[in-house]
């Protein structure tokens, strides 16, 4: 096995291409006026945190540097490298093949040969598939972000020290997967995967009380470690997050699981009950807290873009709705139809796209902001396709 983590050193020799695909006059115009840009009677203010965070900078670039270390290698990439349409459509371009789930639902790996390159996107692959990989004896190249190895790191060593792992996250989602398959690093290893509030609830009323554990076996059916005894296996948890989650919603669930297990057990056995983290994803954090920020002002109108499988757009979408504000998740620029003037969005997460027609209406102020896999570029488009659509031309 061949395994790179660090980078081959390219980046000057790919930062000509990156800045190409990926940058934006608009958004530079932006920062260079504390955020703020008018455009006629329209004022649009971005979000002081958005777009790629530091681990989807460093992914991209890996993989724009695998392409150029190995030009004449067939390169595979599991799964998408990030949750946007845009970024793996260029590596598509590239000539990187994407590795697609089987219907039984793991990963066809039966292309790849020993000579060819295999990237690991950022959300980190199971042990499974890393070991199904090693063994293959492909080169593989690792995008996995530096915040997700510190949430591994805090699961391996719950089951370790024999905690069952409860994780704030999406069971279906690429980086929970991934997380959920550390604690099998160790025997008697035990996951379990806790969607929101409301299933952290369940979880504590069954800590308290007991209850119907085959009930419960059927609600986490898809959520839980194989052979998960609810009896045996929450006698000792410790807390954990996928990353892209609602950072106030996964400290909230860790607060009311240490609640269960005090009252439980007590002040004086809590320790040997209970262990939470401190693996808050930082740009998730940042993003998160901009956006509560940008929400202070009187928004006439939310345009939030980002591929609609991206937890932490779909999470800053939520945030604005529930704050009232009119919102619209687009997953780029080309939602917006200057022609007809209509606008393509997605409700809530996991909805069918709606189109909406008089979306602008009245609107003056305007609130943008970009999950952590968009690129500069797709705002930037988004701005000016807005701006088309009113009829005025932005101020740069």
């Amino acid at each position: 096995m061949t395994y790179f983590r660090k980078g081959f050193g390219l980046k000057a020799a790919i930062e000509g291409q990156l800045t190409a695909d990926y940058h934006s006059a608009v958004v530079e115009q932006f920062r260079a006026n504390d955020f703020r840009l008018t455009a006629g009677p329209l004022t649009f203010l971005l979000a002081r945190e958005f777009g790629f965070c530091y681990g989807v900078d460093r992914a991209v670039e890996y993989a724009y540097e695998t392409r150029r270390k190995f030009p004449d290698k067939r390169l595979f990439l599991v799964g998408e490298i990030i949750h946007n349409p845009h970024v793996n459509a260029k590596l598509r371009e590239m000539g990187v093949v994407f590795l697609e789930r089987s219907p039984a639902g793991a990963f066809d790996f039966s292309v790849v040969t020993p000579d060819d390159v295999v990237i690991m996107p950022a959300f980190g692959v199971t042990i499974e598939d890393f070991a199904r990989l090693r063994d293959n004896g492909c080169v593989m190249v690792d995008t996995t972000c530096g915040s997700v190895l510190n949430v591994w790191k805090r699961v391996e060593s719950y089951a370790r020290d024999g905690y069952t792992a409860i994780i704030h996250g999406k069971s279906y989602h690429e980086e929970t997967k991934a997380t959920a398959s550390q604690v099998t690093k160790y025997p008697g290893g035990r996951y379990l995967v806790v969607f929101d509030m409301a299933d952290a609830r369940r979880v504590c009323d069954f800590i308290e009380h007991g209850g119907d554990a085959a009930e419960l076996a059927r609600h986490f059916s898809h959520a839980m470690s194989p052979g998960f005894d609810f009896e045996r296996d929450l006698l000792r948890v410790g807390l954990a997050n996928q990353t892209t989650m609602l950072s106030g919603e996964s400290l909230a669930i860790a607060g009311e699981v240490r609640q269960s297990m005090l009252r439980r057990y007590g002040e004086a056995n809590l320790a040997e009950h209970f262990r939470t983290f401190d693996t808050i994803c930082s740009a998730t954090q940042e993003r998160q807290d901009a956006m509560v920020t940008l929400l202070q002002e009187p928004l006439d109108l939310m345009i939030v873009v980002g591929g609609y499988n991206s937890s932490n757009t779909t999470h800053l979408a939520a945030m604005s709705r529930n704050r009232g504000v009119r919102t619209y998740h687009i997953e780029d620029a080309s939602a917006i139809d200057v022609e007809s003037g209509k606008l393509r969005y997605q409700p809530t997460v996991k909805q069918p796209e709606q189109v909406a027609d008089d979306w602008l209406g009245a609107a003056k102020l305007i609130g943008v902001t970009a999950g952590a896999s968009t690129p500069n570029n797709k705002i930037g488009e988004t701005i000016l396709r807005i701006c088309a659509v009113a009829g005025v031309e932005p101020d740069i």
